[in-house]
């Protein structure tokens, strides 16, 4: 049994994943003393309970000359150490509005999530120290509550795999410590010196004198994290309710519902509902101005905002998240067969046929086709008064202008007999039928 204190952290704060059938653990390994004494601990958990499988991979971002001289260093040591090791390389392409060092850390997490064993829990490296010098980071940006509950010592990535960090509440010179203490090899990365960057300059000449100052400052300033932390879980149960009140089932957020609540309150929805569907949230002038040209605007009047991963429009009283999706071929546009039961679309989507109240089966002289973008085609729906183009019952459903393209239309030669997702024809209606269905 390894009796020194920063293993005993370390098994107590997996002990929950161990006792719930957890056994798969992943390291992130970047070759530094925090990661590498992370693995030699997760190596010493494995003696004590072999039940357990660990495995590291090492992400290389070709952002450092001696990117390849780092990822030799971590393969070596996990044939040492009799771990399974993965390494894959990176591209980060420089885009606006996203820091290199965002676009990596994406891009790790990704690569992460998909080398990691099936049901393993991706292990990270960081400790109290780069706590104390996110929350100062996230101090000096003007975060909100948020943004200065800092790092979460787990998260979930959008897969629902969960990463961890077992070392957050143990400070660098206890690692240190450790590494030195049982001659545990590791890289130093010379960028870490440059001042230049923030969290070194943080980490050099600030967090020092704070510590030198005010004895367990490192320590006080975890604490007051972990109350944010809290009291941000608080204020998103009740920011959820609120949401809950004011969208529907397409996701989208009614305008006039989220009108009726103060300022304060509207902002929290709306954050909360961005949440849905992307990850970076607007700045604090981009929040002012969706809220005035979604909530103080006509009721009739368009909007539509870019952010990074997509744009918010408006559409009869609703707000929409609309992101970019693959463009559709020429061919699919116009002629895909519908030979088989199942087809996938360019954006992703699955084009599945089902039997049920629907329309007829085509006659062995019908060929059966999927297009798009047919506003001209003329169909009478079930149930509605008189044949019209798809473009006017498109209108009269409300559907917004930008969703509209996105509709497969099925037809048998050149008859439309379903708009997927909301009409069938009523000259080719059956009860014992078919119908598509979009997944």
């Amino acid at each position: 049994m390894h009796t020194s204190a920063i293993y005993q952290q370390l098994k107590k704060s997996l002990n929950s994943y161990i006792e719930q059938g957890n056994t798969a653990f992943t390291v992130a390994l970047s070759g530094g003393v925090d990661s590498v004494v992370l693995l030699h601990l997760m190596r010493i958990l494995k003696t004590d309970n072999p039940a357990i499988n660990v495995s590291a991979i090492y992400v290389h971002h070709g952002l450092s000359q001696y990117a390849d001289d780092w990822q030799h260093f971590c393969q070596n040591l996990c044939r040492e150490l009799n771990v399974s090791f993965e390494a894959a390389k990176v591209v980060i392409e420089q885009q606006s509005r996203t820091s290199l060092e965002a676009q990596a850390r994406d891009a790790r997490y990704k690569v992460l999530d998909e080398l990691s064993p099936k049901g393993s829990i991706i292990l990270l490296g960081q400790h109290l120290n780069d706590q104390v010098e996110t929350f100062l980071l996230r101090l000096k940006r003007g975060s909100g509550l948020k943004g200065l509950g800092a790092m979460h010592q787990a998260r979930l990535l959008q897969s629902g795999r969960v990463c961890f960090r077992p070392l957050l509440n143990v400070a660098r010179s206890d690692i240190e410590a450790f590494a030195a203490q049982f001659s545990i090899n590791h890289i130093t990365d010379d960028s870490n010196t440059d001042e230049s960057f923030d969290r070194n300059f943080l980490r050099s000449k600030i967090v020092p004198v704070l510590a030198e100052r005010f004895n367990g400052f490192e320590q006080c300033t975890a604490r007051s994290i972990e109350l944010l932390q809290q009291q941000q879980t608080l204020l998103d149960e009740y920011t959820q309710l609120d949401l809950n009140k004011c969208i529907n089932e397409y996701q989208a957020l009614c305008v006039n519902q989220v009108s009726e609540y103060s300022a304060a309150r509207i902002a929290n929805i709306v954050r909360a509902w961005l949440a849905l569907f992307t990850q970076v949230m607007p700045s604090q002038k981009q929040l002012e101005q969706i809220i005035n040209q979604a909530v103080n605007a006509k009721n009739d009047a368009q909007m539509l905002i870019d952010l990074t991963y997509g744009q918010i429009r408006r559409h009869q009283g609703y707000l929409y998240f609309v992101t970019p999706s693959e463009v559709l071929t020429d061919a699919e546009l116009n002629y895909t067969k519908l030979n088989h039961s199942e087809l996938k679309l360019a954006d992703g989507r699955l084009l599945i046929k089902f039997n049920g109240c629907g329309v007829r089966p085509p006659n062995k002289n019908e060929q059966v086709t999927v297009r798009f973008n047919c506003n001209s085609a003329r169909i009478k729906p079930l149930k509605k008064p008189g044949s019209n183009t798809v473009k006017h019952w498109f209108k009269d459903a409300k559907i917004a202008p930008w969703l509209r393209a996105s509709v497969p239309l099925i037809f048998y030669n050149d008859e439309l007999v379903q708009v997927v997702g909301y009409f069938v024809s009523a000259k080719h209606v059956d009860e014992n039928g078919i119908f598509w269905e979009c997944k």
